[in-house]
């Protein structure tokens, strides 16, 4: 297993994740993502640095599988999505991490914004909207999924 507290903390200062946080648990911590490509976009990030996927312990994963339905069952709850993609790229950021993207085929209303998924049903653009990542939004979104 890998450790690097440096890379974590770049990490978790570029997604924001103290500020954006709405639930931790023991392994895990989801933040709404700070470009939200679609209405309720979230990051899902491991609490200690590590690199690959396969250096994750089974306890971490269990404890995964929590969060995951926690925040899936917010997100239906709030916006009823259609769909929900999970990404891991890590590309750029090579700590643990899965982007949350939740899934329209039709509109949706929040925080007095229209939101459209314009590339339903095909992949979705990570880097779309981050017009709408404002301050308001930020903090309506994580107010409105804080305790799951």
């Amino acid at each position: 297993m890998s450790d690097d507290p440096i890379r974590l903390a770049e990490f978790r200062t570029k997604f924001r994740v103290e500020e954006l946080a709405v639930s931790t648990s023991t392994h895990w911590t989801v933040s709404v993502r700070p470009v939200p490509s679609t209405l309720g976009a979230c990051v899902i990030s491991l609490n200690r640095f590590a690199e690959r996927l396969s250096d994750v312990t089974p306890d971490e994963l269990a404890d995964l599988s929590h969060v995951v339905g926690g925040l899936e069952g917010r997100l239906k709850d709030l916006f009823s999505y259609d769909r929900i993609n999970y990404l891991m790229l890590m590309m750029v950021d090579d700590q643990v991490h899965w982007h949350v993207l939740p899934r329209y085929q039709e509109e949706r209303e929040f925080a007095g914004e229209t939101w459209t998924d314009d590339l339903w049903p095909k992949p979705p653009d990570v880097l779309a909207n981050a017009d709408r990542g404002t301050v308001g939004y930020l903090a309506a979104m994580r107010d409105a999924l804080t305790g799951f």
